[in-house]
């Protein structure tokens, strides 16, 4: 098969034909002519060029733009189509929200009025049989009165005197029966406090174990006004050292053996690491420091990601949604980028990332907890960034602008590393053998997946063998299937 020459290989023919001796010295010198250059070359020495070559310049200068401009037509049509159908979508939510809102109003106010009307409808027996037996047991006495001709004022007093002291009799049982009952209740719960006092032992308290139990309450509560102020406040740098955490953790008993053994973790989550965590002499506890600070911090983040992966699966088990669940599926559209609504692509990014990945990828980037990015920007994940507030690499080329993104806690940092890899265009294969692990019904393992992290660095694979390289060596594996404590008590401490 012939390959089809284009214009300018036939412009170089003819000069090869014609023995041109300024086309020959440029290919010599090997510079590339265009062919506009090389048909004023031909022309100079007079040579015609045939009409037929014509038909390729037509093709590229006419008919190639013509393609692109419609092509360019098409996409504008496209994307005008889109924007109209997420309009047009928009619309009817409000108009199906709106009209279920309105319906359940009307609903209940006549369900209110059903009640209601009921209620007062059930006096009315009552109200007769009452006024009945009044009326009856009156007049049959008065007839009786009348017919016997014994009737006097005495006898109809103690009658009307009667009838009211038999209604106030009913009307004092009633109230008595329904005080004793309070009563008694009263009563049991005094007994109960009376009880839980006497079990618990006053004099017998040692001083060592009051002195204890003050500051906890203390804590507790200066506690539950930093966790509500934590991702609105840039909490500052208070220079905490490592010393004052390391006894902390002795004191809360936190071991990672111990954590190896019985796969939980307590909910201790840290603002910020300590400023001197380099000056430690020892690389084991350096390295067992920072991973008793940054694990509760993951496992954290993945337990709400599987708390809203059980939620999506009740309600793709149900035929019908609610208007709460629909809103807060549209939420997760948008947390997670999905578009045009996909419930599937939902579940497929709405997944954990294995803590060992987690673990090894933050101990790359934020060098052990030591980095600059970490310890002024809570950066445990180098994440990059062109608009956001950030940090700027002292070793940066002059050619890029890029910054390492900036958070105000440490917790903030990880749930922004698991939404870049959860909806990231260069992480489809990470998530895609997510998928086919789910479906296989088999463990989240993070030797698994290492292999799909190629485009997080610049190095490439280099970088996925140093991943693989500290999980291995730090054993990171181990703490794939820990979960938080079930404990309510959750700490926080600003560094």
């Amino acid at each position: 098969m012939k390959k089809k020459l284009t214009y300018r290989d036939k412009l170089l023919e003819l000069a090869k034909i014609y023995n041109v001796k300024e086309v020959t010295d440029y290919i010599k010198n090997r510079k590339n002519l265009t062919s506009g250059q090389l048909e004023l070359i031909l022309k100079k020495n007079k040579i015609i060029i045939p009409k037929e070559f014509n038909t390729t310049f037509f093709k590229e200068n006419v008919s190639k733009p013509l393609n692109k401009f419609s092509r360019r037509i098409d996409d504008f049509k496209e994307d005008s189509s889109k924007k109209v159908s997420k309009v047009s979508r928009r619309i009817i939510y409000f108009k199906e929200d709106s009209s279920r809102s309105i319906s359940s109003f009307l609903y209940n106010i006549w369900k209110g009025t059903g009640k209601i009307g009921i209620e007062f409808l059930n006096i009315f027996p009552k109200l007769a049989s009452t006024y009945y037996s009044f009326f009856t047991n009156f007049f049959t006495e008065l007839f009786h009165g009348i017919y016997d001709q014994q009737i006097n004022k005495n006898k109809t007093g103690r009658v009307v005197l009667g009838f009211f002291m038999v209604v106030g009799v009913l009307t004092l049982v009633v109230s008595g029966v329904s005080t004793f009952k309070s009563l008694n209740k009263t009563s049991s719960d005094k007994i109960v406090l009376k009880e839980v006092e006497k079990k618990e032992p006053k004099k017998n308290l040692d001083k060592q174990q009051k002195e204890v139990k003050k500051p906890e309450k203390k804590v507790k509560k200066e506690n539950k006004k930093k966790e509500e102020k934590v991702a609105e406040v840039i909490l500052p740098d208070l220079n905490l050292k490592t010393e004052t955490v390391l006894s902390l953790f002795k004191d809360v008993n936190y071991d990672l053996n111990k954590v190896r053994y019985e796969k939980k973790v307590k909910p201790i989550y840290f603002t910020q690491f300590p400023k001197d965590l380099d000056e430690i002499q020892s690389v084991k506890l350096k390295k067992e420091t920072f991973i008793k600070i940054v694990l509760p911090l993951i496992v954290a983040e993945n337990e709400k990601i599987l708390d809203d992966r059980y939620k999506l699966e009740k309600i793709l088990s149900r035929k019908i949604t609610t208007d709460e669940e629909k809103q807060w599926l549209r939420q997760k559209f948008l947390e997670y980028k999905v578009k045009k609504g996909s419930v599937q692509e939902l579940k497929i990014r709405m997944d954990i990332i294995p803590t060992s990945i987690a673990l090894a990828q933050a101990a790359k980037e934020s060098g052990w907890g030591t980095s600059r990015f970490a310890l002024e920007g809570n950066a445990i994940f180098g994440q990059w960034t062109w608009s956001g507030t950030g940090i700027a690499p002292l070793l940066r080329d002059k050619t890029k602008n890029h910054k390492i993104l900036k958070f105000p806690i440490l917790r903030a940092s990880v749930k922004a590393y698991k939404n870049n890899l959860n909806t990231h265009k260069s992480y489809d294969k990470f998530r895609e053998k997510r998928k086919t692990l789910r479906d296989k019904k088999k463990k989240l393992k993070g030797m698994d997946l290492t292999s799909t992290l190629e485009n997080y660095a610049e190095t490439g694979n280099k970088y996925v063998k140093t991943i693989e390289q500290i999980i291995t060596q730090n054993r990171l594996s181990d703490f794939e299937p820990v979960r938080l404590t079930s404990t309510s008590e959750k700490k926080e401490f600003n560094l």
